[in-house]
């Protein structure tokens, strides 16, 4: 399936969805095609890493906590706080 940069750029998420279903997609620009988008398999992708010893497996399983930290409570919107900090 090829597929303009345009096109790609107005619909990118289902063009992506697509390509995780499998598809394959060929971006063209101007006709002429650029790139390739097709999906990884990630699992494949990490386990490759792991044995080229780019990654290595955490510890142990699961997700990390923070442990003996308190949650924070914003006084006022964040988006205000993130808004004023940009100025």
């Amino acid at each position: 399936m090829d597929v303009a940069i345009s096109a790609l750029r107005a619909e990118l998420a289902s063009w992506v969805e697509r390509a995780r279903a499998g598809e394959e997609i060929i971006v063209t620009d101007r006709g002429t095609p650029v790139a390739r988008l097709s999906a990884v398999d990630t699992a494949r992708l990490l386990e490759q890493l792991t044995q080229r010893g780019i990654l290595s497996r955490p510890p142990r399983a699961g997700r990390p906590t923070a442990r003996g930290a308190s949650r924070l409570h914003a006084r006022e919107s964040v988006s205000e706080l993130v808004s004023e900090q940009r100025r």
